[in-house]
C-alpha cells in the first residue's frame, strides 16, 4: 500500500475572530433591536471546523452590540429526539455554556408558524421563536441526500435544525426529490414569519478547515446561499480515483457527514427512487468501525457492503433509527454483512468479486473516513491507475498491508490527527 498526500484547495481564514465581528455588525448593530434584546444563536451540525470559536466570537460580538446572546440547540430529531440529549451532542462537540460563554437553552417544544401554499406546516423551536431575534449559524456544503439550489446549509439548519424532529418530519415526509424544495419553500416562510436576523455561512476547504465565513441577509438569502454553495462544491476533497473495486473505510460516523459516509464521496445514494450516481464507481466497500463521536448512531451503515461486528456493538440502534425513520432513509440503516475481523471484512470483499478476476489487477484504496481525504492508501494496481490521470498528489510512504493478532489493519490513516 502507497500512502499519497492529495492536493485540495487550501484557502483558510487565519483570523477567525475579525471575520465574525466583520459580518456580524455588516447587518446586525446596536439600532437593530432595543438594549439587552435576546438573540438565539443556532448550534448543532457536527464536524464543522473552528465551531466553538465561531459561536464563541458571536456570542461576544453581539454581547458587544449591547444584546443577550443565548444558544440553541438546531439539529432535528439528533441526540434521541430529547432536549437533554441535544445539550450532549453539543458538549461532545465541545459546545458548552463555559466553553461558549452564554446559556444553552434546550427543548423539543416548537411553535407553529403556519402553512406555506403548498400546505406544508412551518415549526420553529420554541426558545428560538421568543427571542427578540435569531442568528442563523451553519456550513454551507453539498447534501448527503438530494441536490438543489440549497442543501445543507442556512436553509436547511431554519427548516430541519430549528424545526426539531416535528419540523424535520414534515419536511422528509415527501421524500428526497421534493427536500430540495420543501426546505427553500419552508425557509421562505420562516424568513418571513420569524425574528431571523441574518445567517452566518462557514464554508470549508478540501482539508477540512475554515475557508470563509459570509454574512447572508434575509433580503438575498436563497441567492446567497445557492452562491456559497456552488463555491463550497468546488472545494470539495474527492478520492483519487473515480474507479474502484474495494474501498477500505476505517471509521465512519456523525463527526464525517450528516450520513455516517458522505455519499458523494463514495458514490451511493440508496435512496428510494433515486438512480446511483454513475462516479465514482466502487465495486465493495468494507466499513471497519463507527467513530466515537457519533454516539452510536450508525446511520449510513446500509451504504457499504461489509462491516465488523466491533462497529454493529458500537451501534445504538434507537438513535440510528430516530435518523434514519425521520429522514426517510431506511435503507441506509440496513446492516451489511458482519465479519468479526477487519481482516475477515476485507478478505470476504475482495473473494466477493468473483473467481474470474485477475488478483494483481485489483484496485485498493484505504481511507480515514470520507472527510479527511488528503492522506489515503492505494495498492499498486490503483496507484497505476492514479498515474495515468492528472490528478495533483505526492507520495509519502510505502508499507505492506498487514494484520494484528486481533485481526485488525497494523497500519491506519485515522492515527493522523484531524482538526
Amino acid at each position: 500500500m502507497i500512502e499519497i498526500e492529495q492536493q485540495f484547495p487550501d484557502g483558510k481564514i487565519s483570523d477567525i475572530k475579525t471575520a465574525v465581528q466583520d459580518e456580524i455588525k455588516k447587518f446586525i448593530n446596536p439600532q437593530t433591536l432595543h438594549a439587552n434584546a435576546e438573540i438565539a444563536i443556532t448550534a448543532g451540525s457536527r464536524g464543522i471546523s473552528n465551531i466553538v470559536e465561531i459561536l464563541r466570537e458571536s456570542v461576544n460580538c453581539l454581547r458587544d452590540l449591547g444584546y443577550h446572546p443565548f444558544i440553541v440547540p438546531a439539529m432535528g430529531s439528533h441526540g434521541g429526539a430529547t432536549a437533554e440529549g441535544q445539550i450532549e451532542v453539543l458538549k461532545h462537540l465541545g459546545i458548552t455554556e463555559e466553553s461558549i460563554g452564554a446559556e444553552i437553552r434546550s427543548s423539543m417544544d416548537v411553535a407553529l408558524l403556519g402553512t406555506t401554499d403548498k400546505g406544508q406546516p412551518v415549526y420553529m423551536d420554541k426558545n428560538a421563536f421568543h427571542a427578540d431575534g435569531i442568528l442563523v449559524i451553519n456550513r454551507v456544503k453539498a447534501h448527503t441526500s438530494f441536490r438543489g439550489r440549497v442543501e445543507s446549509g442556512l436553509s436547511k439548519m431554519i427548516t430541519i435544525g430549528l424545526g426539531k424532529i416535528k419540523g424535520a418530519s414534515f419536511v422528509h415526509s415527501d421524500g428526497a426529490l421534493k427536500m430540495a424544495e420543501n426546505i427553500e419553500d419552508v425557509s421562505a416562510f420562516a424568513l418571513q414569519n420569524s425574528k431571523i436576523l441574518m445567517g452566518l455561512a462557514i464554508i470549508e476547504n478540501g482539508f477540512d478547515e475554515t475557508a470563509n465565513i459570509v454574512g447572508v441577509p434575509k433580503e438575498k438569502w436563497h441567492d446567497k446561499e445557492e452562491e456559497l454553495l456552488k463555491l463550497s462544491k468546488s472545494m470539495m476533497p474527492s478520492l483519487p480515483l473515480e474507479n474502484i473495486d474495494i474501498l477500505i473505510v476505517e471509521e465512519m460516523g456523525k463527526r464525517f457527514s450528516g450520513t455516517g459516509m458522505d455519499p458523494n464521496i463514495i458514490g451511493r445514494w440508496r435512496l428510494d427512487g433515486i438512480p446511483e450516481p454513475q462516479s465514482p464507481a466502487i465495486s465493495r466497500i468494507a466499513i471497519l468501525d463507527l467513530n466515537e463521536q457519533s454516539f452510536g448512531n450508525a446511520q449510513g451503515i446500509g451504504l457499504a457492503d461489509f462491516t465488523t461486528q466491533k462497529l454493529v456493538d458500537k451501534m445504538d440502534r434507537k438513535s440510528t433509527y430516530t435518523n434514519a425513520l425521520t429522514a426517510t432513509t431506511l435503507r441506509r440503516a440496513m446492516l451489511p454483512m458482519i465479519f468479526n475481523t477487519e481482516k475477515e471484512a476485507i478478505e470476504t470483499a475482495i473473494s466477493s468479486l468473483g473467481p474470474k478476476i485477475d488478483k494483481n489487477s485489483i484496485k485498493i484504496v484505504q481511507i480515514p473516513n470520507t472527510l479527511h481525504l488528503s492522506r489515503v492508501f492505494l495498492n499498486k494496481a490503483a496507484m497505476d491507475e492514479l498515474n495515468k490521470t492528472d490528478r495533483k498528489f505526492s507520495i509519502k510512504a510505502a508499507h505492506e498491508l498487514t494484520f494484528d493478532e486481533s485481526g485488525n489493519i497494523s497500519k491506519k490513516l485515522t492515527v493522523h490527527q484531524y482538526i
